[in-house]
């Protein structure tokens, strides 16, 4: 197709955020409708003594949506049911299927694996923005789950923690909205759709889609959805994100945005290794002591200090616990708790430097594989990883080449491994020079919110 006729064709699919014509998976300009921002990788837990133990399954603000859903499977793009999404359709025909699992491991389409080149290699021309119908899967899924009264009045989000290629959402026989980026996950909020009770999710997802033209990992290429899906309920009055930075000087300085009805912010630090440490400040949050920030609400700024901290290296993986709560007028409406470390990373005359040391790279590339599910790694596969690496004395890995599960970067704090981590964009299948994508300005949105998206968490 000639470039003109393609770029009349994307003007005439140019849409706001907030509408969606259902060929969104052809767009390169639209990569998301209604999905919620990125923000820093935290769970918001009822209280400090569930933040403490770190399990957010454990919370009354959890509810996993992973195990049997009912799924449907076709083979051409142009061959699947349209109306699968409504509440009176009749799905007792369809397979029952495991959350999450790969299609083509479970009796649904070919495994492919290719270095350079897309999975229509040898069958079809490259022609982006568009995949071609033929071959391109189509997975459809149904099921519903339970809301109780406990959560009436709080704000409820979707999590889907990787969907490959791109994944629709419909809820109660409402569209809620669209996303691809495949190793990132896709949040909604889906307040407005639910209700106390019985409620029902539809999901539909392809093969390709425009995005799959930035997605030419070399690896196996699968379907399907590969990481938790799950929902989970926040306060109106809320914490919004949290930005530390912790220096090999024993400064951490946190960022705390909040919603418009939070009145404090409470930042405590403490060490699991010296049960009588604490530094804590406690930050009103006014006009007159916070700052406006972009989604209306406000974001303080805060430092704490340790005289003489253990230093997080490779090999020596020194971790500190950071406890935030936020409170309205009311109380205390959610906490959340992360691992924090604190060194510093330079390169100083060509040498890498950790805290003011000359560090030896010893790296290796790390695929998200397991030999028998695919794309879905276990918390157990992702230790032996680390436990293989250590004993060959490799100190450093990357994520090649997209975002890895988050739970990856927490091992890797964990345990001392240093990340080199990247964003979900692969398109030397088009070639290299003036036939690369990230010289069409049809995929520059795409290719900078990727971006953006991998920094934000």
């Amino acid at each position: 197709m000639k470039k003109q006729l393609i770029t009349g064709f994307l003007g005439l699919l140019a849409l706001t955020a907030s509408a969606q014509t259902f060929q969104e998976w052809r767009n390169p300009e639209i990569n998301a409708v209604n999905r919620a921002p990125m923000h820093t990788n935290y769970f918001a837990y009822e209280s400090a003594e569930t933040a403490g133990k770190g399990m957010k399954e454990n919370s009354a603000n959890f509810l996993s949506l992973n195990g049997t859903w009912k799924f449907n499977w076709v083979k051409d793009a142009d061959m699947r049911p349209t109306d699968f999404w409504q509440t009176d359709f009749n799905d007792k025909g369809w397979d029952d299927f495991q959350v999450p699992a790969v299609w083509e491991l479970n009796g649904y389409g070919n495994p492919l694996y290719l270095n350079i080149g897309y999975a229509w290699k040898g069958h079809y021309k490259n022609n982006p923005p568009f995949p071609s119908a033929w071959h391109n899967y189509v997975g459809q899924y149904r099921r519903t789950f339970e809301l109780d009264e406990t959560w009436k009045g709080k704000d409820i989000f979707l999590h889907i923690g990787s969907a490959t290629s791109n994944v629709r959402v419909w809820v109660n026989g409402k569209e809620v909205g669209y996303s691809e980026d495949s190793k990132l996950e896709a949040r909604f909020d889906i307040t407005k759709y639910v209700k106390t009770g019985e409620n029902l999710i539809a999901l539909e997802i392809f093969r390709w889609c425009d995005g799959t033209y930035l997605e030419d990992q070399d690896f196996w290429r699968f379907s399907g959805i590969s990481r938790d899906v799950y929902v989970y309920s926040r306060e109106k009055d809320r914490i919004q994100d949290i930005k530390v930075t912790a220096s090999a000087d024993g400064t951490a300085k946190v960022r705390v945005d909040v919603s418009n009805g939070i009145s404090a912010v409470d930042i405590r630090l403490t060490d699991p290794k010296n049960p009588a440490f604490a530094v804590e400040i406690n930050h009103p949050v006014t006009k007159a002591a916070a700052f406006r920030n972009e989604d209306g609400g406000y974001f303080i700024e805060s430092s704490l200090i340790v005289e003489q901290p253990r230093l997080w290296t490779a090999e020596t993986p020194e971790l500190y616990n950071l406890e935030v709560s936020v409170s309205n007028k009311k109380g205390v409406t959610e906490t959340t708790a992360i691992e924090i470390g604190f060194r510093d990373v330079c390169i100083k005359g060509g040498q890498l430097l950790v805290n003011g040391q000359p560090v030896l790279i010893k790296g290796a590339n790390r695929h998200e594989m397991n030999p028998y599910k695919g794309y879905i790694v276990s918390e157990a596969d992702m230790i032996q990883d680390i436990q293989i690496m250590k004993q060959l004395n490799i100190n450093a890995v990357r994520t090649c080449h997209y975002p890895d599960d988050p739970l990856w970067y927490s091992l890797c704090d964990r345990y001392g491994l240093y990340v080199v981590a990247e964003a979900n964009i692969e398109s030397h299948g088009m070639g290299y020079g003036d036939a690369t994508l990230a010289k069409d300005p049809a995929y520059e949105h795409a290719h900078l919110e990727r971006i953006k998206r991998e920094r934000s968490r």
